[in-house]
């Protein structure tokens, strides 16, 4: 079993003790300077809006769309200014009066639902300005979210092929073209985690493969309550990890991080070690239900099959950044059952873990 650290660091801005994982890492140099020192901003905290911006499109009116129903939640926040609301469903409505500036980044055999899509996306937009007049909290979250489906479904309908090719040398490992839907059930209810094997397809891959397989099915999780995590995937016996069948060998994972504006993910190595101290990764640890591998303290190619949800507040983050991300290999979220997770305790298990959308994605290894 991996070995857990924890390191208390101080911080001015809140007057809890801000716990941070390392499974396994020495935190030596992570200080209350360190995180004054993180670059300032307001991190994404939706798993399925760090998703939606995930998607290796560059349609901008989709983006400005997106970006437009997303800030209703900011505004919402901050005491219910109605006003910028009303400004953000005008900036839908403009982008949504243009379908073809939409449709152009659509491949053709997928327009036509494409269109339907873009034709709910005008209904549900008025919809909401008429429940944002009436200054209705409830159901603007509710309307909001509907419209934020449709527009993940269109942006995902504009993702063509495979945006780069895997490293050769990982071509013997599992690989997610694409992504996957798993459903989880645990002794304490169900939920589900999209797994983006666009912004890790190794790591993703081998996740997948893993539930295929039904490697994960009756194993327990483990729980530290100081650390805000919980981890399972640590197989009976004396291994580790998932030892291949074919092959009688531990199955190594590297660290797997793509970073913002980058083509590719790096391999191999962190980004503080990489020198990008302050480069943020696509699929960051600012979401409550963020999926990423375990890996032993030393061996940043060292995991397997052990991984972990994370379970910070964003409250108890610093802003912008968390002192994990460009460490482990963040590889999806929970969009369904965060609740389930608030439930777990050490000694709970996962019953089955089923994919159930997405397994067309999965590319076997070459060697298998």
């Amino acid at each position: 079993m991996f070995n857990l650290l924890k390191s208390c660091l101080k911080s001015s801005l809140i007057t809890l003790m801000l716990v941070t994982l390392f499974l396994g890492i020495s935190v030596t140099g992570w200080t209350s300077s360190s995180i004054a020192a993180l670059p300032a901003g307001n991190a994404i905290t939706d798993g399925k809006a760090l998703l939606r911006y995930a998607l290796p499109i560059e349609n901008q009116p989709v983006r400005k769309l997106q970006k437009s129903l997303e800030d209703i939640a900011t505004q919402l926040r901050a005491n219910r200014r109605w006003g910028a609301i009303n400004n953000d469903l005008k900036t839908a409505s403009r982008v949504l009066s243009k379908p073809e500036s939409l449709l152009t980044s659509v491949p053709e055999e997928k327009q036509e639902q494409a269109k339907v899509w873009i034709n709910e996306l005008q209904t549900g937009v008025e919809k909401l300005q008429e429940v944002a007049k009436n200054k209705d909290k409830e159901e603007t979250w509710i309307e909001r979210a509907k419209l934020l489906d449709l527009v993940g479904q269109l942006e995902e309908s504009m993702v063509v092929g495979f945006p780069y090719e895997v490293p050769a040398e990982y071509s013997n490992l599992p690989q997610l073209k694409g992504r996957a839907t798993v459903s989880v059930k645990t002794t304490q209810g169900d939920l589900e985690v999209v797994v983006d094997g666009y912004s890790a397809p190794v790591t993703a891959g081998n996740f997948v493969d893993l539930v295929k397989r039904g490697f994960y099915d009756g194993l327990e999780f483990l729980r530290a309550e100081d650390f805000y995590v919980l981890q399972v995937g640590d197989p009976p016996g004396k291994d580790v990890g998932f030892i291949d069948p074919k092959t009688g060998e531990y199955r190594a994972i590297p660290l797997e991080v793509l970073v913002e504006g980058d083509k590719e993910p790096i391999y191999g190595i962190t980004l503080e070690e990489a020198g990008l101290y302050t480069e943020m990764p696509v699929l960051p640890f600012s979401s409550y239900g963020a999926v990423a591998m375990a890996r032993p303290e030393t061996e940043v190619n060292g995991a397997s099959s052990q991984f972990f949800f994370f379970l910070f507040e964003a409250e108890l983050t610093p802003a912008g950044r968390n002192l994990l991300d460009g460490r482990y290999s963040v590889f999806g979220y929970v969009t369904k059952g965060k609740e389930v997770l608030e439930k777990i305790k050490q000694g709970d298990k996962i019953e089955s873990a089923k994919v159930i959308q997405g397994i067309e994605n999965l590319v076997e290894p070459q060697n298998a």
